[in-house]
């Protein structure tokens, strides 16, 4: 089992920066933040860029893996997204994780004016959008035209320091995009269903795991070569309420074939609402056990 933090974009590097060393020093296998222009009720206070973030957070760690969680085509085109990826790839030392998605409601999908699309459509630009992003990152010179995007010779120059390309940790609740996820992704993660109740909730993962093994089965793909994360704060329960419920939440993914537990950096009020304290005891005392669960 390996384990991960989310770092939200919220704070001025020069509060955020403790944070990313904190979290390599403590032993997490990768640390993540969003990539939203704003999001939801935190639209009105201060955000930053997560390319930028991470780049930074690279220059002053030395181990873990850096992602995105998720990045989506809501305000990203493939061309011009795989030249910050190979950026921040090298400046990183191999150590990005790319988080894909494919872009929810909300601020992002409405800043740049554009039309808010229902479900369907957002799933058709996703898949044009990792097929063209995966086709950018492993091909130099790649035209492209398609529903939603197009290229003219996309250049990618020098690629990426891992090959033969990044890899994609690809967000996916449903059928169709669990379909993307075995075609194109190295890993897979999910937020399980969106309900009140923790019980139902771990139902609703546990169906969306077995879902995947049947798509994977489908595809003709060895289970083995697909991580699975969890992002365990999308249940009705901040996964870090204690040490010790938040142990019994990363037994319960082991359980169901998880590779991968995700949870978030505590904050003062409102979303992931927490005690510091609490981070602090799972990572020192538990954390070492936690990963051979």
């Amino acid at each position: 089992m390996r384990i991960g933090i989310v770092i939200l974009p919220d704070q001025r590097w020069s509060d955020s920066r403790r944070r990313w060393q904190q979290a390599d020093d403590w032993g997490f296998d990768h640390a993540w933040t969003y990539d939203h222009l704003g999001w939801r009720d935190l639209v009105d206070g201060p955000w930053f860029d997560s390319v930028t973030t991470l780049t930074a957070a690279a220059t002053v760690t030395s181990r873990i893996r850096l992602g995105t969680l998720v990045a989506s085509p809501n305000f990203r085109h493939p061309a011009a997204f795989a030249r910050q990826v190979t950026a921040l790839d090298d400046v990183s030392g191999g150590r990005l994780l790319l988080g894909l998605g494919a872009g929810g409601i909300g601020f992002d999908s409405a800043v740049l004016g554009g039309e808010t699309l229902p479900p369907r459509q957002r799933v058709d630009r996703f898949a044009e959008f990792t097929e063209l992003l995966d086709l950018v990152l492993r091909e130099d010179g790649t035209t492209w035209r398609g529903e939603w995007f197009s290229a003219v010779d996309a250049r990618n120059n020098p690629g990426c320091v891992q090959t033969p390309r990044v890899p994609f940790v690809m967000a996916a609740n449903g059928p169709r995009s669990m379909r993307l996820a075995a075609r194109f992704g190295q890993g897979w993660v999910t937020t399980g269903p969106s309900v009140d109740d923790l019980g139902a909730w771990w139902d609703g993962v546990a169906q969306a795991a077995t879902l995947m093994d049947k798509t994977l089965a489908a595809a003709g793909r060895d289970p083995g070569t697909l991580d699975r994360y969890l992002s365990l704060d999308s249940a009705p329960v901040f996964s870090l309420r204690s040490a010790d419920f938040f142990a019994d939440q990363v037994g319960r993914a082991a359980t169901l074939g998880f590779t991968d537990v995700v949870t978030h950096w505590p904050r003062v009020s409102s979303w992931y609402a927490g005690d510091e304290a609490v981070l602090a005891d799972v990572a020192t005392r538990l954390l070492p056990e936690l990963r051979r669960a």
